[in-house]
């Protein structure tokens, strides 16, 4: 509920009623009309209304709803209009029959006033509410603005929700990212760890000669060459006699 968007009696005490006065309250209240302003005219303010609505009776309060917090931002962004504005409005006359008859006679017309004034041709849109008392008005303002605020927490719940599963996914995919680099350079690892155990593993031959042993000599050295076989003299004796009995 926007303070600034009510007009009423100011500087007064407020007493605790007696028993009396509350009667004399509810009467009142009963007797009370209430008139609904579809549009309030750019830059009129709760002050205003209350001046112009006095001119046909007797006013109590008012209550001007702001503009959307967003539609006044970008107003403010690209206007030179600073000031606050106001979309619709409520106004409270002391007897239901002069707010009815004052709904009936300004709907639809001119709001009027001197030559050259600002809201001389804004024509007033307004209509007489039956049964309708204000603090109806005060209760369905109290109730929209907490539903409004309802809105706003959970808006940022769900906002804080999806930042902490945000994080969440980029730690993972961080995580990700480190162990298939791991894995990419693992191949490169083993297989150089396999080479070197392999090398190590892999017995080297050593040639054991005995200390009191000569050195062998060369192989040049080592080739011998064949002695020719030596004839015996039996061997030839026989083939002597082979040959002799052929011939």
């Amino acid at each position: 509920m926007d303070p600034g968007g009510f007009s009423g009696p100011s500087g007064k005490v407020v007493k605790p009623l007696t028993p009396e006065a509350l009667a004399a309250f509810k009467a009142a209240q009963d007797k009370a009309g209430v008139i609904y302003i579809s549009r309030i005219p750019p830059g009129m303010r709760p002050a205003k209304v209350r001046h112009l609505m006095s001119a046909y009776g007797e006013v109590g309060r008012v209550y001007l709803q702001q503009e959307d917090a967003k539609r006044a931002y970008l107003r403010r962004k690209y206007t030179a209009t600073k000031k606050a504005h106001y979309t619709e409005g409520w106004v409270e006359f002391k007897d239901k029959r002069i707010a009815r008859s004052v709904a009936e006679m300004l709907n639809a017309q001119p709001i009027g006033g001197k030559k050259g004034s600002r809201w001389r041709d804004d024509v007033w849109t307004m209509k007489y509410l039956p049964k309708f008392k204000w603090n109806m008005l005060t209760e369905q303002i109290a109730h929209e603005a907490a539903v409004h605020q309802a809105q706003l927490r959970a808006e940022l719940s769900q906002s804080r929700k999806e930042q902490r599963e945000y994080l969440k996914n980029v730690e993972l995919a961080r995580t990700l990212d480190k162990r298939a680099e791991r894995k990419r350079k693992a191949p490169n690892v083993e297989e150089g760890t396999k080479e070197k155990t392999e090398g190590e593993a892999r017995p080297q031959k050593v040639l054991k000669q005995d200390d009191d042993a000569p050195p062998r000599p060369a192989a040049t050295e080592k080739r011998k060459k064949r002695r020719p076989a030596e004839t015996r003299p039996d061997a030839e004796a026989q083939l002597s006699t082979v040959l002799g009995s052929v011939f």
